[in-house]
């Protein structure tokens, strides 16, 4: 009831504490929700790949991650309640689930980087927090398997730091075999942050919707493409849609 649609896209109208409520609730009661956030670019992608799409929209739980998609949705007239920041959102849980008495696998970037990251939540809350983790880095063979052995763990939450559209892709041909766990949920780049590989934009660039530009300036070479061209391609789509062009 609180899902709007535009770009292709469905977007749950949620505030963080709703959309942590609803979280908590589902673990609590023992069933399992399929999380999802969408940015400008990763829209842009579902207009064409059309496997992402159905992984995205086919999700229980999808939030806006990117302050450039709450901006949007103001502009063609089904205003969304705030960003749903991805990370922001993984860094609450996992407090959570220390209070709760849940369990948390890692899955995904590099070796040293999610070792850095189990290492971190469990100096920070203690090693039972951590059900698992493993690197990003397998072959599509490998899926079932790894899905599997999540499921073995007894995590009660799942984190993906992998790339779209794999990560989004891996959920939700995998769900099935992670039936057991009961909250999964794709974090990105979130690793990276936490192992302090990458630095995260200031408070003010991220109420701005500047924080694509910070990430931006520390890997120019890498991001240019994702983000000055990702970008102006979601503004025109925005326009086109609000002016049905």
């Amino acid at each position: 009831m609180n899902r709007v649609h535009f770009l292709n896209t469905a977007i749950d109208n949620l505030s963080m504490q709703e959309t942590l409520q609803q979280i908590e609730d589902t673990i609590a009661e023992g069933r399992q929700m399929h999380h999802v956030v969408v940015n400008a670019g990763k829209i842009v992608a579902m207009q064409t790949d059309l496997q992402l799409r159905q992984s995205v929209n086919g999700s229980d739980l999808i939030n806006a991650d990117g302050q450039a998609v709450v901006w949007a949705s103001r502009f063609l007239g089904k205003p969304l309640k705030e960003r749903v920041a991805g990370i922001d959102l993984m860094i609450k849980l996992v407090a959570m689930a220390h209070s709760k008495g849940h369990r948390v696998y890692l899955l995904g970037a590099k070796e040293e980087v999610v070792k850095a990251v189990a290492d971190e939540f469990s100096q920070q809350y203690s090693p039972g927090i951590i059900a698992g983790y493993r690197n990003g880095y397998f072959n599509k063979d490998e899926e079932k398997d790894i899905a599997k052995s999540i499921a073995e763990s007894k995590a009660h939450i799942l984190f993906v730091a992998i790339s779209s559209p794999t990560k989004e892709n891996f959920l939700y041909e995998n769900r099935e075999h992670l039936t057991g766990v009961n909250f999964i949920m794709g974090v990105g780049g979130s690793f990276d942050v936490v192992a302090g590989k990458v630095k995260r934009a200031p408070v003010w660039m991220q109420r701005v919707g500047l924080e694509w530009f910070f990430r931006f300036i520390q890997e120019p070479k890498r991001m240019w493409k994702r983000y000055l061209i990702g970008n102006s391609k979601f503004i025109l789509l925005v326009l086109k849609e609000r002016f049905k062009l």
